[in-house]
């Protein structure tokens, strides 16, 4: 009896050792996340794993230089372009005013009749700035009255309840155009016409945009008193104008150079003059007539 009760101890022990452990029903994915209730994983850890792991690869760290490196050798090539087609220096030259300059400009371009020299100064061969020479030309003026003109049109249209983007973007488009149409043709008839002189784009862009400031005081004068002073402020600002770019023009198309040459050149050159004046009537009244009701 002892050596059966011997024997079933021993064989107890053995099928308990023998047994299987019961598989988990479900596999423990806790172990890479902080413990967090309910057994879900801590917030942003994938995230932060998934960054470090981006800032810690190698080929990421190269990828990234060598983006910075393209985008850098893009930059310079940008800049190469545009210095060769935009003199920079230049197109400061025709930004360097100041408080004085503009509201002296600007009543000269509202009564310009009682200015006496309209020559361009120079030192040492080389043109004043602006803020130094009321004659030189700007482009500081003829930008801010463009911006003034379309913030104006979007004003005038929504007074009269026709406002929409559609109708302010083509106001602002149509006057880009009739601005570039304008200079195009100076400077097909300045080659016609075998003009030698300083005058550049950037001075019959400047000549061009003095227009806007006619144009402004037009519209804001009908807004106010009606059609009846909309003509009134347009005949005095057209004339006003005409009279501006004749003497303006006249000294850099009709220079000394043309004196003494043959006459028929020279009428030409008088002609290109009195057609840029004459002009600019038409495009004012094209561009505000509409605005005012």
């Amino acid at each position: 009896m002892a050596y059966h009760s011997g024997y079933g101890a021993h064989g107890s022990k053995h099928r308990a050792r023998a047994a299987p452990d019961s598989p988990p029903l479900f596999d423990d994915t806790s172990g890479g996340y902080s413990s967090q209730p309910g057994g879900y994983p801590a917030p942003g850890a994938d995230v932060a794993f998934n960054v470090n792991h981006l800032l810690g690869d190698p080929m990421a760290n190269v990828a990234m230089a060598y983006g910075s490196s393209i985008a850098s050798h893009g930059k310079d090539i940008v800049h190469k372009e545009l210095h060769r087609f935009v003199s920079v220096n230049k197109l400061k030259y025709f930004f360097a005013v100041d408080t004085a300059y503009v509201a002296k400009k600007l009543g000269l371009l509202v009564f310009p009749y009682t200015h006496q020299n309209w020559e361009v100064q120079y030192s040492r061969d080389v043109p004043l700035p602006p803020r130094q020479d009321l004659n030189a030309p700007d482009l500081y003026i003829p930008t801010m009255a463009f911006i003034t003109y379309v913030l104006l049109a979007g004003m005038a249209l929504g007074i009269q309840k026709r406002f929409s983007p559609e109708v302010l973007g083509l106001c602002a488009s149509t006057a880009l155009v009739w601005m570039v149409m304008e200079v195009l043709a100076l400077l097909l008839g300045l080659y016609l016409a075998t003009v030698r002189s300083d005058l550049s784009t950037f001075h019959l862009l400047a000549y061009s945009g003095y227009k806007y400031v006619g144009m402004i005081l037009s519209v804001l004068t009908g807004l106010v008193f009606g059609s009846d002073g909309y003509y009134v402020a347009l005949a005095w600002t057209s004339s006003a104008l005409m009279y501006f770019i004749v003497r303006s023009l006249r000294t850099a198309v009709l220079g000394p150079d043309s004196v003494g040459g043959p006459a028929p050149r020279q009428r030409l050159q008088l002609y290109l003059t009195l057609g840029a004046a004459a002009f600019q009537p038409l495009i004012i009244y094209w561009l505000t007539f509409h605005l005012v009701r």
